[in-house]
């Protein structure tokens, strides 16, 4: 038996299993769960996650991070150069943007500077610190759980190694492994399962597929791409 729930609605997922049960993976992402259910194996789990739920992965504060370990900046800094690169289409609120500092201050990962005086808003200007650069480092280097729909998650990460100057082509090479391995252990479901599995199975490897051309594509042209994201 498999239960899977969250603190909220934007809390970190937990998987409980049975004693006997193989244990699954939970992503190491924070994510927004939509319903909460328990369900009796782990093939039933699996195609309950594709067929009920919906998983967003969050990787603004890891962004914001980065952006910081770039050079220290303002909140309102931050907020502009997040929607230049990761926000197309979905600007980040600044009320986000402030919130999330907040939080990575409570945590050590950023120290606020004085506030600056001027006209207009009082503002601060955020350096990240050295807990805050292992966290981006530790990030970068574990892959994302592969699931169907990361292709945001990838373009963070590999934009965010181009950016300060880290091995996108390593990061590359292991976010590869990590989908193959994937695809084989769906494989397994589509071969063993029932009809419905084997539906659900296809669905997740086409996109997995999708993601390696992605992968190859992008590891060809990891030049050009540093250069125009560190211009």
């Amino acid at each position: 038996m498999v239960t899977l729930g969250s603190a909220g609605c934007s809390g970190w997922v937990g998987v409980r299993v049975a004693p006997g049960t193989k244990r699954l993976a939970a992503p190491k992402v924070a994510v927004r769960v939509v319903c909460v259910r328990t369900v009796e194996s782990p093939v039933s789990y699996l195609t309950w996650v594709y067929t009920e739920c919906m998983l967003v992965g969050m990787s603004v504060p890891f962004a914001l991070l980065g952006l910081l370990e770039r050079e220290p900046s303002h909140g309102y800094d931050l907020k502009r150069d997040y929607d230049a690169f990761f926000g197309r289409g979905k600007a980040l609120p600044f009320g986000q943007v402030y919130s999330t500092l907040a939080r990575l201050v409570r945590d050590g990962m950023v120290s606020p500077g004085e506030l600056e005086p001027g006209a207009g808003p009082e503002r601060k200007r955020y350096t990240i610190t050295d807990v805050g650069k292992r966290e981006v480092e530790d990030w970068l280097d574990v892959p994302v759980e592969p699931e169907p729909h990361l292709q945001t998650v990838l373009f963070v990460k590999v934009v965010l190694a181009l950016m300060l100057g880290r091995s996108a082509e390593r990061y590359l090479e292991t976010q590869r492994r990590a989908h193959q391995q994937r695809m084989r252990e769906l494989t397994v479901l589509k071969r063993s399962g029932s009809p419905v599995d084997a539906l659900l199975a296809d669905h997740g490897l086409f996109h997995l597929e999708a993601d390696l051309r992605w992968i190859e594509l992008t590891s060809s042209r990891l030049d050009a791409l540093a250069v125009s994201v560190q211009s």
